[in-house]
């Protein structure tokens, strides 16, 4: 095994072959929190022709079959442990889908699970609840041959339903028309009273079509954090930007060459059918979800001990085994910071303490870079990492704790402002303290474990104490000191260090 990689057994593999894409995604392991190793998609669009005539297309047949043949090669030169396989719409509905799915086992050697609409659904759901933390609301898929819509809360999911309203599939039916896909998607929608339950809740955008439009929103806006999973836009704005898309043609929308050449020709119809459920549902926003099938069939696999991990703390874990100087070092960070939060008072929500804690664990990841760039590395990695279960808010959050850690909190002036509007002021002033804290914690244990839960920091009698007793004594200096003070600034108390 690499030492750039984890050993979570044997590596997995998903060959998800939609109505649209035909995808090998290859896993880590199967783990709450995995990691892909590789990916690759081709847009051979199987379902382009499904709605009109029945049938695969005969040159989008050719070329997934072609796309397989590769994916089986590379799961051999991978060393995958077990390939799982899935198809979605378009193959359960066309004609001559049995024999596509026939001639796709000969070539993957593996059995592939034609999923139905319900189980498709299931599956959407799932991925959501793998990936967004408690969530709350309506889960949308939109593939290339159907939506599947279901009701989450929590780890809990509803019955779902299908609907042929995909990209391809409402192409095809539409006649290349937006006007009469709008009357379609309308028409399909107003048979789903489910829909209501959504109102006031948060929709979550799950498929490539919708990923697409948020990137183009993103790029327009010029919105600091490139990352999909979590982008999240209030419904009404949403709304708009769909309505913007139906009107004009792509090719002349700003910013356009962010989305592929080959998935230009559906936004239209993903914002018809985005913007159909905006107002049906009445969310309040609409949250971006890269996690959808392939990860809720991961999700659906792991034991129910797995399944109750929190996936921003294992992904943390991770990271910190693989590029902290001492892992054990951030794991003693967070019980130490654990005290020291718990003793001055200040209110620390759920979500903020599971925040802070992700935040200790990936403190040290950027420790092999130069030492005027740490702050700028540790922030450019973290804030971009493949973390679920947070939304951007968070990330700001994680990744200005772990620069203030390095730099200062006085050092802020090189920070992109659009960088720190992500976080609100309750988040930037915990993400100062947090940083701070950690400036006197590696300064006196110099990234070591077993240092920190003998040198405890706490808030005694209203002063901010840190406890140096016999040998460590001699840790305590003018540095020590002046970070001493610098946190108990931002509390509000009075500093002490006691050498003994």
């Amino acid at each position: 095994m690499a030492q750039g990689r984890l050993d979570h057994g044997p590596s997995v593999a998903v060959i998800d072959i939609g109505s649209n894409s035909v995808r090998l995604v290859v896993y880590e392991g199967l783990t709450r929190s995995p990691t892909a190793i590789f990916n690759e998609k081709v847009l051979a669009g199987l379902a382009r022709e499904v709605q009109s005539t029945g049938l695969l297309a005969p040159d989008a047949v050719a070329e997934a079959l072609a796309a397989l043949r590769r994916f089986r090669a590379l799961c051999d030169t991978l060393q995958v442990g077990r390939v799982f396989g899935i198809a979605t719409a378009a193959c359960r509905d066309a004609q001559n889908g049995p024999a596509f799915i026939e001639e796709a086992e000969r070539i993957c050697r593996i059995k592939i699970d034609v999923l139905s609409g319900r189980r498709e659904a299931e599956l959407a759901a799932l991925g959501v609840v793998s990936g967004i933390y408690d969530p709350n609301g309506i889960a949308g898929d939109l593939g290339g041959g159907s939506l599947e819509l279901i009701d989450v809360r929590g780890t809990k999911i509803r019955k779902g339903v299908t609907l042929p309203l995909g990209g391809l599939m409402l192409k095809d039916a539409s006649g290349q028309s937006l006007k009469r896909a709008e009357k379609i998607a309308e028409n399909a929608l107003s048979d789903v009273p489910s829909l209501k339950a959504g109102k006031g809740r948060k929709f979550y955008a799950v498929g490539g079509a919708w990923r697409s439009l948020a990137g183009l929103h993103m790029a327009q806006t010029g919105y600091p954090l490139h990352v999909m999973h979590g982008y999240t836009l209030r419904a009404r704005e949403a709304l708009e930007f769909c309505e913007l898309v139906q009107r004009v043609d792509p090719e002349t929308l700003s910013q356009i060459e962010v989305v592929s050449a080959a998935r230009r020709p559906l936004l239209g119809y993903a914002a018809v059918v985005l913007g159909q459920l905006i107002r049906r549902i009445k969310p309040e926003s609409v949250v971006v979800s890269a996690l959808g099938v392939r990860e809720g069939l991961l999700y659906s696999l792991l034991s129910q001990r797995e399944k109750e991990k929190d996936p921003l703390i294992d992904a943390a874990r991770s990271l910190n085994v693989l590029r902290s100087r001492s892992p054990q070092h951030g794991e003693e960070l967070v019980a130490w910071t654990d005290q020291l939060m718990d003793s001055t008072g200040i209110n620390e929500n759920a979500v903020e303490r599971r925040l802070r804690h992700a935040a200790c664990l990936v403190a040290d990841i950027g420790w092999r870079t130069h030492p005027d760039y740490r702050g700028e590395q540790a922030l450019n990695l973290i804030s971009h990492a493949e973390f679920v279960a947070l939304d951007h808010p968070g990330r700001a959050y994680l990744a200005l704790a772990v620069y203030f850690r390095h730099v200062g909190i006085t050092h802020d002036d090189e920070l992109s402002p659009r960088l720190r509007e992500l976080a609100s002021t309750r988040i930037l002033d915990r993400a100062r303290v947090l940083g701070a804290a950690m400036r006197v914690a590696y300064m006196v244990s110099a990234s070591m474990p077993g240092v920190l839960p003998k040198t405890p920091l706490k808030v005694e009698r209203g002063k901010l104490t840190l406890h140096l007793p016999g040998r460590f004594a001699a840790l305590n200096g003018e540095r020590v000191t002046n970070r001493m003070r610098t946190l108990s600034r931002l509390i509000g108390r009075e500093s002490l260090v006691l050498e003994a």
